[in-house]
């Protein structure tokens, strides 16, 4: 299929960008990697009058420390993240995931952002986001706001962004000496995952995340538990989830995916 008829506008500043989305909302789509929205604007899942680019603008390619935490500006592709010399020490949770992120082609194109913005819950950004307790910076014309990552993602490919806001940034702590571990189980590797999981220590013991079940990536904090009491806990919190029957896979194979890959990820990181 061909997608249905829009406008484009090659945003040259930031505030070409915010005027657009004021004047159109929620008939106005911002394409920056294009990797999800192409796909759904071939099959008209999605029909925006306007789309708008934002991937010359400079001012949203940036990445940078800032007092604890790491800044992904809106325009950092995928493959610049996974390039960035920095993120093995300072984001160790988002480099053992960011490889099992769609294919080396998709990621020379897709943003870290985008993935945000597209909000499926089995795509591995978002879970890295809210394990790692991360905040998604929005902007419009009226205003600017910070939200948490578990209030921004409010169910599937549905997010706390209004129809005038624009991802520009996001921001991922970093968390120091803390260990963490990623897996995930698809039909294929580059597909969406059927179970993601991610488990990285606390302070105050281990948190454990899980996407690909829920509409929304989900994240428990425990403490140092082991044997029965691991079993106990990740039993409990796979029924949590209300995991469904589809087309990929049975409730009970992702519940049973939460127990082993969760006993096994939490068993690496605390030991």
């Amino acid at each position: 299929m061909k997608p249905a008829a829009f406008d484009y506008i090659r945003a040259e500043t930031a505030n070409e960008v915010l005027e657009g989305l004021a004047q159109e909302g929620g008939n106005a789509r911002v394409l920056a990697g294009g990797q999800s929205l192409m796909a759904m604007l071939n099959m008209r899942l999605a029909k925006p009058r306007v789309l708008i680019d934002i991937m010359r603008l400079k001012e949203f390619r940036h990445i940078e420390r800032q007092a604890g935490a790491v800044v992904i500006g809106a325009g950092v592709r995928q493959a610049e993240l996974l390039a960035w010399p920095g993120l093995p020490e300072t984001l160790p949770l988002v480099a053992l995931a960011l490889p099992w992120v769609g294919h080396v082609q998709t990621r020379s194109r897709g943003t870290i952002c985008g993935s945000l913005a597209h909000a499926d819950p089995s795509a591995e950004m978002p879970l890295a986001l809210v394990a790692l307790g991360g905040e998604v910076h929005l902007r419009s014309a009226r205003r600017q706001r910070r939200v948490a990552a578990k209030d921004f993602f409010v169910g599937m490919m549905l997010t706390a962004r209004a129809d005038d806001e624009l991802i520009e940034a996001i921001s991922l702590p970093v968390f120091g000496e803390a260990r963490c571990a990623f897996r995930e189980v698809a039909r294929r590797h580059g597909d969406f995952a059927i179970v993601a999981c991610a488990a990285m220590t606390t302070p105050a013991g281990v948190r454990f995340a899980v996407g690909g079940v829920a509409d929304v990536p989900i994240v428990r904090d425990w403490p140092r538990l082991q044997g029965s009491a691991l079993d106990d806990a990740l039993n409990g919190f796979a029924y949590e989830l209300g995991a469904r029957d589809d087309v990929h896979a049975t409730a009970r194979y992702r519940r049973d995916l939460v127990r082993m890959i969760g006993r096994d990820l939490i068993g690496e990181v605390l030991q």
